[in-house]
């Protein structure tokens, strides 16, 4: 089985591909992966996810779908 790298998505991204490409990646449900996101930084003091986000956006590079 072949490996997907973990790029940011071109085709199904909301606002940076982030977490499409993490659902890509490990083969999960996009939306599933951006509800799951979206309340694990919610519900969660020690969870930083909005710097996640943006430090994941700077890293990862644009896939080319």
């Amino acid at each position: 089985m072949a490996r997907i790298a973990l790029t940011r998505t071109v085709n199904d991204r909301v606002l940076a591909g982030v977490v499409g490409g993490v659902a890509r990646r490990f083969g999960w449900h996009p939306t599933w992966t951006r509800v799951g996101y979206i309340l694990l930084s919610i519900l969660s003091a020690a969870f930083p996810g909005i710097l996640v986000y943006l430090v994941l956006w700077l890293l990862m590079p644009e896939g080319d779908d």
